[in-house]
């Protein structure tokens, strides 16, 4: 007996997406007649046969959500989608994540997948690039989705955004430390001009122009070994350099260890301020200040607002900001003592 047919050959040989043949299967109207027909065709050449119980069990549309994140390696963004997907547990809906690692190609897959096996809602904190619409694909299997942290869909009609204010954060995190005596007072990590990138910026843009202070940025992977590399390089060729507002603690964690290993007492001789305010930031030496972003409650309230979507038709609305707040620690004070 020969090895049978799946969806996956018969996407191939239609030459369409595995998600094409699921809507084509589920007799979807979004679905171009002239495509269908290929898709049937393939169907009927291979022989193919939709087992439909099996499907409904796969799926479980009724329940499962739908959570793509671009880098779980991240600890902010592993707190954001264990909070998240513990709030739809308590409701009894299953997760299914995946972590994209900022690869467009393997966000376009995970979609398709999940579409697929049939998931009722997609929060996705989306990577940049790539040459196709992501979220076209989902548009077209109409299923409710939401984009968080990130925005790279501007139709927010259909995909909900829903972040906190960095713009904020770079300004307060910027008034702290000209309220800190610092002048010059550089922007270190984030891939330039990413709309993630200039958006942390432009609160410490605004609060650099206010005391009329030139801005300097240090472009790059959001990492701790950037980090590690700036502080070393900053120690050697920018000694003017009084402060650093990173784009994300783990960028500010790799500077700590640069100072430390170059000599430099960080929060006495240079001063530091990172982005989120992961676990780490409080345990850490000296102690990282940082923008706090409260990665679980985002995480509560994101959950909470597409289980109002899906189940009582409650729409969320097209943009959201929640608050941040600065704490500061060790890292960008003179003394031991934390306010």
């Amino acid at each position: 007996m020969g090895k049978r047919a799946t969806i996956l050959d018969v996407a191939k040989k239609a030459g369409v997406s595995k998600s094409t043949v699921s809507l084509v299967l589920q007799n979807s109207s979004l679905v171009k007649q002239q495509t269908r027909d290929q898709v049937m065709a393939a169907m009927e050449a291979l022989g193919y046969v939709y087992n439909r119980s099996a499907a409904g069990l796969r799926g479980a549309a009724s329940g499962l959500i739908g959570l793509i994140i671009n880098d779980l390696r991240n600890p902010f963004f592993t707190e954001f989608a264990a909070s998240a997907q513990m709030s739809f547990a308590r409701q009894g809906y299953s997760t299914v994540i995946a972590n994209t690692d900022e690869d467009p190609e393997i966000q376009a897959q995970v979609i398709d997948s999940m579409i697929e096996h049939g998931v009722s809602a997609f929060v996705v904190s989306p990577t940049y690039g790539g040459e196709d619409r992501p979220f076209d694909r989902i548009e077209r299997a109409g299923i409710p989705t939401m984009q968080v942290l990130r925005q790279v869909d501007d139709r927010t009609n259909l995909f909900p955004f829903a972040s906190h204010d960095y713009a904020a954060g770079g300004r307060l995190a910027g008034e702290h430390l000209i309220a800190q005596g610092c002048r010059k007072i550089a922007f270190v990590g984030g891939i330039e001009d990413r709309p993630i990138t200039l958006e942390r910026m432009s609160g410490y843009n605004a609060a650099m122009a206010a005391g009329g202070l030139a801005p300097r940025a240090f472009y790059g992977r959001p990492s701790r070994a950037f980090g590690r590399e700036i502080a070393l390089r900053l120690a050697k060729d920018h000694k003017d350099i009084e402060a650093a507002i990173c784009f994300s603690d783990l960028v500010a964690l790799g500077m700590l260890s640069g100072f430390a290993e170059a000599g430099i007492r960080t929060g006495r001789d240079f001063r530091i301020v990172g982005f989120d305010d992961i676990e780490e930031c409080s345990i850490a030496f000296p102690r990282l200040s940082s923008v706090r972003c409260d990665s679980a409650a985002f995480g509560r309230n994101a959950a909470e607002a597409m289980l109002a979507w899906i189940t009582h038709g409650e729409r969320p609305p097209d943009r959201k900001r929640y608050d941040v707040e600065l704490i500061t620690r060790q890292s960008s004070l003179w003394t031991e003592t934390e306010t």
